[in-house]
């Protein structure tokens, strides 16, 4: 009997945290050891209704071995007519006392993090984003070649909420 319980407990935990009427896309790529500066992280968006608004997250797992208390990223947004959008963005991984912000249990932390507000892809064919690292420690020109602790970049589109 106690068996039966926790086996429905369990799956109405997860038919509530899986259920997510907005999401269109949700994906990651897993990070190796280290983040190279020159790795790019790249997503290839499915087809999207034009008439439609999103919402575009970037989304960031980290844990106890990042050693910043922020994230910059170069992102590159791809339309198929060739334009590309480049965009240099921050990003704060933690409060000012330290403690991590994001959210999850143990050492690795997930932050949802917004990227671009009420989006329409109005050209017919692929999008896509790339993602690089773009961290230098304070008073240093060059970047950090491997950057340690991220463990996964991902890339999410809801659909926009309309008011």
């Amino acid at each position: 009997m106690i068996k039966l319980r926790l086996f429905l407990v369990v799956c109405i935990v997860i038919s509530i945290v899986s259920c997510d009427d907005n999401q269109v896309f949700d994906t990651y790529h897993t990070v190796a050891n280290a983040w190279e500066m020159d790795e790019k992280v790249s997503f290839t968006l499915p087809e999207l209704d034009a008439s439609k608004s999103y919402n575009l997250f970037i989304n960031v797992r980290n844990n106890n071995e990042y050693k910043y208390s922020n994230l910059f990223l170069i992102s590159e947004m791809n339309f198929p007519n060739g334009k590309v959008v480049t965009d240099t963005i921050e990003y704060r991984m933690a409060a000012p006392d330290g403690q991590w912000l994001g959210t999850g249990f143990s050492d690795l932390k997930e932050n949802k993090l917004w990227y671009k507000e009420n989006v329409s892809f109005k050209e017919e064919g692929s999008y896509s984003i790339t993602l690089q690292h773009a961290m230098r420690k304070n008073g240093e020109v060059n970047g950090i070649s491997s950057l340690e602790g991220i463990t996964d970049i991902g890339f999410r589109i809801e659909n926009a909420q309309n008011p």
